[in-house]
């Protein structure tokens, strides 16, 4: 069976939005190969030629009929052809089907990068050849729908995941008339293997620890065990979940995060080498070293006024944040922080700033799934942690 390949270049689409304008020979030309694909399978399902005369030949012609195909270049009139049978069906059209699918996820893509609905539905418009509203474009990009949900919501146990981050950002989205804030939890997994996935994604009313709880136990119940090691921020409600849901799992307090709630008790003034003396403490390998280092920094500063509240804080949080040493010292950049889960939570905020309000909650997993997923397929082809799944 002849293969066909249809992709779209996004900037090229976009720029048509723009430009709100369309060229013909573009739409003579998908009519083309539409046409000469459908002639070609009938070809090959009657195993003949036209006029070929063979004892393999398993039917015959009946001629054409007309159909109206809407695509993303417009409505197209395909002759399709017919056998006397009438068994044979072209999949052109399953085909073309998929080429749609991936123009509903490039309109998709320009409405969060900033194509205005109006700009959207003026190509749809001459597209489709009628008039259309905002709604409209809306109501296409439903069909993501399913999509995003049998994504966010697929298997998880071909592979076990040591390592586990979570974060929760919040988004405005329209309920009961007003506006509110909700928490979007998002989870990502490193696997067996080193790879990275995005493996959960919820909205919630606030973050808390029940909410929490609920969050993993969806990923328990998709086939989700206990990890090594689970790295976030140290929201109290988290904290506590984790230590409920996940038996025999380590909490990594993200250092990153925790240095900023010390240095937040510093004085602004006149500080400098004590900040120095600070942060030199979670760059050491070695957790013997580090924990000399704290020491250090408490004997320096114990007697100043000004740093009691910092050493507390410091005392408070130092062995949380120092789990990632029971890892190999090859991966404790990857796992002392959630730097990697803070650059996919600043792409999705990046875009869902376009949108500014969800109109519901569907809205919002249908658009953050989106990116999500996008970014998810970005990450197959590279190990995260090089060669982890040697050392596992």
């Amino acid at each position: 069976m002849t293969q066909i390949n249809i992709t779209i270049n996004l900037e090229d689409l976009k720029e048509k939005v723009e430009n709100s304008s369309l060229e013909s020979p573009v739409k003579s030309s998908i009519s083309l190969i539409l046409n000469s694909l459908m002639e070609k399978e009938r070809d090959e399902y009657i195993n003949a030629f036209p006029h070929e005369r063979t004892v393999e030949r398993k039917g015959q012609r009946n001629g054409y009929y007309g159909r109206e195909l809407i695509t993303g270049v417009g409505s197209l009139s395909l002759q399709v052809p017919r056998t006397r049978d009438g068994e044979f069906s072209p999949s052109a059209f399953k085909r073309y089907e998929r080429f749609d699918q991936a123009l509903v996820l490039s309109m998709m893509e320009m409405v969060i990068n900033g194509v205005s609905t109006r700009k959207v539905s003026k190509i749809v418009e001459e597209l489709c050849g009628e008039s259309v509203s905002k709604s409209f474009v809306s109501e296409i990009t439903k069909s993501l729908d399913p999509i995003v949900n049998d994504w966010r919501n697929r298997p998880l146990n071909l592979y076990y995941f040591p390592y586990i981050y979570v974060d929760a950002m919040y988004i405005k989205v329209r309920e009961d008339n007003k506006v509110v804030s909700k928490a979007v939890y998002i989870a990502c997994g490193v696997n067996e293997k080193g790879y990275r996935e995005i493996i959960g994604l919820q909205v919630n009313h606030r973050e808390s620890e029940e909410n929490w709880s609920e969050f993993f136990d969806y990923l328990k119940e998709r086939g989700i065990q206990s990890p090594k090691m689970v790295i976030s921020d140290a929201h109290a409600g988290l904290v506590s979940s984790i230590n409920q849901t996940f038996l025999g799992t380590s909490w990594q307090r993200c250092t990153v995060h925790f240095l900023r709630n010390i240095l937040a008790t510093f004085p602004k003034k006149n500080s400098t080498q004590a900040r120095e003396d600070l942060k030199i403490i979670f760059r050491t390998p070695k957790l013997s070293h580090a924990r000399e280092l704290k020491d250090k920094f408490i004997e320096t500063y114990q007697d100043n006024k000004k740093y009691q509240r910092s050493i507390e804080v410091l005392e408070s949080g130092f062995e949380d944040a120092m789990q990632y040493h029971s890892q190999p010292s090859k991966y404790h950049k990857n796992l002392r922080t959630t730097n990697m889960l803070e650059r996919v939570n600043r792409e999705v905020r990046r875009r869902e700033k376009v949108i500014s309000i969800f109109p519901n909650d569907q809205s919002a997993i249908r658009t953050i799934g989106s990116i999500l997923m996008d970014l998810d397929e970005s990450w197959e082809n590279t190990q995260y942690l090089k060669q982890f799944d040697k050392y596992y």
